[in-house]
């Protein structure tokens, strides 16, 4: 079941108690059966969109929180009631369909000294911007990062955050199912500091991120998001985010409202809105070459191409 998470409630009950999470499945304590790799609490990878529709102040504060969060106390809090006390993370940044970037690869974290080294490794790395937003091309190259994995756990994870739904590549809901079927837990953080867009040809956000997260992204079981809705709450919302996927847990708040005839948000809105502002500029400039822009990588793209016929398909009928 998908949960829509409480922020402070949650840091309280991290720091006061790990009795205040219901207790999941028993977790192996010092190897995964059958598996010569070592052992850890939960394999976790962590991508991040850096697409343009992020504005420069959200793309610094998102690093800067995933790093101050793997040292937080809450987080090593997490990780220390854990079985085995150990946990494997990898982070990655992605914006189009072949834009994704190692940042972070693999690396334990068993503990303060190892956590400050991933987050002195994560804040050195340059910030960069990418063109179009691909979640399912995210989701399909983090899949086979478990497999390069010189850990193994019992959990794999993928935390990825998001402020605009799918615009390019494949389906989202298809790439989320292809990678709940290897058994892969999907949480979200979808970014909701432009949640209302105040220009209304903005393709690139639109209303309740948040219940496209929960419907079309995130999947699996104890799979939740955590929305941040200003940048007072960015670093705040990703701690507790951290320390719940570390935990394995999750609080019993109230599920996200039942949906009775499929998404409250259609999955492939943000396809469909790149291919109504495609087709506006058509029209309006038949004679003229489209220009290049911060959201297109070249002026006419095979992607696009593609694109074009993807909606014809997926979205008859929409």
């Amino acid at each position: 079941m998908n949960w829509r998470v409480s922020i402070g409630s949650i840091l309280i009950a991290i720091l006061t108690s790990t009795q205040a999470f219901p207790e999941t499945a028993s977790q192996p304590q010092t190897a995964i059966q059958g598996n010569s790799r070592p052992a850890v609490d939960v394999e976790l990878v962590i991508a991040v969109d850096v697409s343009y529709s992020v504005e420069p102040d959200d793309l610094a504060a998102q690093r800067e929180g995933y790093a101050k969060a793997i040292v937080s106390e809450e987080f090593l809090r997490a990780l220390r009631a854990g079985p085995i006390g150990k946990i494997a993370l990898s982070y990655f940044e992605w914006s189009s369909t072949n834009d994704q970037k190692i940042v972070v690869p693999w690396r334990q974290i068993d503990g303060p000294k190892a956590a400050e080294a991933v987050a002195t490794e994560l804040m050195k790395a340059p910030i960069r911007r990418g063109a179009r937003t691909s979640i399912s091309s995210a989701i399909k190259f983090a899949m086979p990062l478990f497999e390069q994995n010189p850990y193994r756990g019992s959990r794999r994870v993928i935390d990825i955050s998001g402020d605009g739904p799918n615009n390019t590549g494949d389906p989202v809901a298809a790439a989320r199912d292809s990678a709940l079927q290897q058994g892969i837990v999907i949480t979200g953080l979808p970014v909701m500091t432009n949640a209302t867009p105040a220009d209304p040809t903005d393709f690139q956000h639109i209303d309740h991120i948040d219940w496209y997260y929960e419907d079309c992204v995130i999947g699996g079981p104890g799979s939740f998001v955590v929305p941040v809705t200003d940048r007072e709450n960015f670093k705040e919302a990703i701690r507790t985010k951290l320390a719940l996927e570390v935990a394995g847990r999750t609080l019993n708040q109230s599920p996200a409202p039942a949906v009775d005839k499929g998404p409250r948000v259609l999955c492939t809105i943000g396809e469909k809105l790149w291919q109504q502002r495609w087709d506006t500029y058509s029209a309006t400039n038949k004679n003229t070459p489209r220009p290049a822009s911060k959201d297109t990588i070249r002026p006419v793209s095979k992607d696009d191409a593609l694109l074009n016929k993807k909606i014809k398909g997926i979205c008859r009928g929409c």
